[in-house]
């Protein structure tokens, strides 16, 4: 990782799925159309490493809560050329558990199929395919809320088991429901990252530790999808910050 402000594009989606009509889940068609409209667009594919680094035109990838349906997906990451990042729920990895946090309760009783995770043999697979496996903490908390002990349990010992697991340092972060501060900051800073990524509010590239993402979900048409990955959209981002989806997880 670098140290320059970064001005890479860095896209998150949590599943993709054509079963499970949720907002969290994109479409197979919708995720490999808007991936397509940006290489078309003249983004070039970064790995995780050059993100920090990043230009004005580099791409890179990222999935929260490692939903085991991101996997169908995988296979239009490579044949698009485009690098990605899966960030897991440690506590849940052992046995693939579905993300069954309380913002999600009525999906875990109705679609519990859809909320399971990678499990460990999985994300060692992906990791020897060439992806990135970053920590989204242990347990899934809202880190803001924890103590100094609590928050600092839920993000040493997430880095390390994926270390431990996958037998290679597990440098990125990214934070549950997008939520940090200066405190969470510097509790990831002090627990060994190299950089962590929020969603849109309260980020800034020039704060390794506070590294901007553009959040896509199922109602995200094409349209609206270009609409929000473009840097000139003084007028879009006004109206999509006032119908943005506030994601559960």
């Amino acid at each position: 990782m670098g140290s320059r402000v970064s001005e890479a594009l860095v896209v998150c989606y949590h599943s993709v799925s054509d079963d499970w009509d949720h907002a969290l889940a994109v479409t197979t068609r919708s995720f490999e159309r808007q991936l397509s409209s940006l290489l078309r667009r003249g983004f070039r594919p970064v790995p995780a490493a050059e993100v920090l680094d990043g230009g004005r035109r580099s791409l890179h990838v990222t999935f929260d809560d490692a939903f085991k349906a991101v996997l169908q997906a995988i296979p239009v990451l490579e044949r698009l050329g485009l690098h990605a990042t899966v960030f897991a729920v440690t506590s849940l990895a052992d046995e693939g558990h579905p993300l069954a946090v309380p913002e999600l309760a009525r999906e875990a009783v109705s679609h519990r199929e859809h909320l399971v995770t990678m499990d460990w043999s999985q994300l060692r697979e992906l990791a020897g395919r060439g992806f990135e496996i970053g920590s989204h903490t242990a347990s899934h908390p809202h880190l803001r809320e924890l103590s100094d002990t609590e928050l600092e349990r839920e993000l040493v010992n997430s880095r390390t088991r994926i270390e431990e697991e996958l037998g290679r340092p597990c440098r990125l972060l990214a934070y549950p429901y997008g939520e940090h501060d200066t405190r969470v900051h510097a509790a990831a800073r002090r627990s060994g990252y190299a950089a962590a990524f929020g969603l849109a509010a309260g980020t800034e590239r020039t704060n390794p530790y506070a590294l901007p993402r553009t959040d896509l979900y199922r109602r995200d048409s094409l349209v609206r999808a270009t609409m929000k990955t473009s840097f000139l959209k003084p007028g879009a981002s006004a109206f999509l910050a006032r119908t943005r989806f506030r994601p559960a997880s």
